[in-house]
């Protein structure tokens, strides 16, 4: 048996501080192997350096001393994986601490806003596409109202989704109760359609999907094919169905999901906002839950963006801005041509 060390010789061995190595007797993590009996010191034995170290390192990883405590009568294989999953948590805490931090930034700044017991921090964006020369798609967020709005292609086809999305900006300034939420939107939505209507002779169209807060409450108005999608407990749904042609086939067990995804037609719309009042929106109402990220998008990032994608951006830790940036460098690295408009809102304890 090679001879014992000294508290000090151990410590520098195990670069920890005989401070730490006696706290870790006292709290049974690393007995040491004597302890002399006429001066009391503690004397270690060089096996014991491997158990020091990995006590060390966890430590620097922030593990509880009690984890630790567990971690250490555990086999190397159990170590592992208990250390993995530690540090799963770790990112995923770590990751909601910077949403909050970033909503309070947002907040304090004017870019985000509290309902009630909830926030939310947003942002919007608006791209042309490559090969167009004007942009019919618009994007809007604010403290209580997010929204997406795609024109029909033409000379007013801008004027139109820029139209119908202002429409909807007094509901920023209104005081609404949740009670009175959706009817609120939709009167708005109605606004709209009559701000549409105004534009090039009755004959302007738009797509509109939006979403308005109250407390933990959000009334969502959609029609076109814009979308909206929410992204709850590692789990991202779309929350709209597309007003189209090839999407009531779908529904109608005439087409396969694959086969509407390569369809000719599949852009063709059967309900749209137009001055006429013709076709009436979806309404619904959802309650918020601290940790969903909601997206807005048009179909120009919808359909070059695969749903597995959307996932991981959309999941993966940063900021709204952050991952609204990343969706629209993907579709355009996808060989998106449509103009793109999407939103992100994040919903954080308040």
């Amino acid at each position: 048996m090679r001879p014992l060390l000294t508290i000090g010789a151990f410590a520098r061995a195990a670069r920890l501080s005989p401070k730490a190595l006696r706290l870790y007797d006292e709290l049974g993590l690393l007995r040491p192997a004597a302890v002399d009996g006429d001066s009391g010191y503690r004397l270690y034995a060089p096996e014991q350096l491997e158990q020091a170290r990995l006590i060390a390192w966890l430590r620097r990883l922030g593990m509880p001393l009690a984890e630790i405590r567990q971690i250490c009568e555990m086999s190397t294989a159990e170590q592992a994986a208990e250390i993995g999953a530690y540090w799963d948590r770790v990112l995923a805490e770590t990751a909601e601490r910077g949403r909050l931090a970033t909503f309070l930034v947002d907040y304090l700044s004017g870019r985000g806003s509290a309902m009630g017991t909830l926030g939310i921090r947003f942002a919007a964006r608006s791209e042309t596409g490559p090969v167009r020369d004007s942009n019919e798609d618009t994007a809007y967020a604010g403290p209580r109202l997010m929204a997406v709005a795609d024109g029909m292609r033409g000379g007013a086809g801008d004027r139109a989704s820029a139209a119908a999305v202002e429409a909807l900006k007094p509901l920023e300034t209104v005081p609404v109760p949740a009670e009175d939420l959706l009817g609120a939107l939709a009167e708005a939505v109605r606004d709209a359609g009559r701000a549409v209507g105004e534009i090039d002779g009755g004959e302007a169209a738009t797509t509109l999907t939006a979403l308005y807060w109250s407390g933990s409450r959000l009334a969502l108005a959609h029609i076109g094919d814009t979308r909206a999608y929410r992204l709850r407990n590692g789990m991202l749904s779309q929350i709209t169905a597309d007003h189209t042609y090839v999407r009531s086939l779908v529904e109608q067990g005439q087409l396969t999901e694959d086969e509407a995804a390569a369809h000719p037609q599949r852009s063709l719309l059967v309900r749209a906002l137009t001055g006429s009042g013709g076709a009436e929106p979806d309404l619904s109402l959802h309650e918020a839950a601290a940790g969903d990220r909601y997206l807005l998008c048009s179909d120009g990032l919808a359909t070059a963006v695969s749903a597995g994608d959307l996932w991981a951006v959309l999941a993966a830790p940063g900021d709204p801005r952050q991952a609204l940036d990343e969706l629209i460098a993907l579709a355009y690295a996808a060989g998106a041509d449509d103009n793109v408009a999407a939103v992100v809102a994040d919903v954080v304890p308040a």
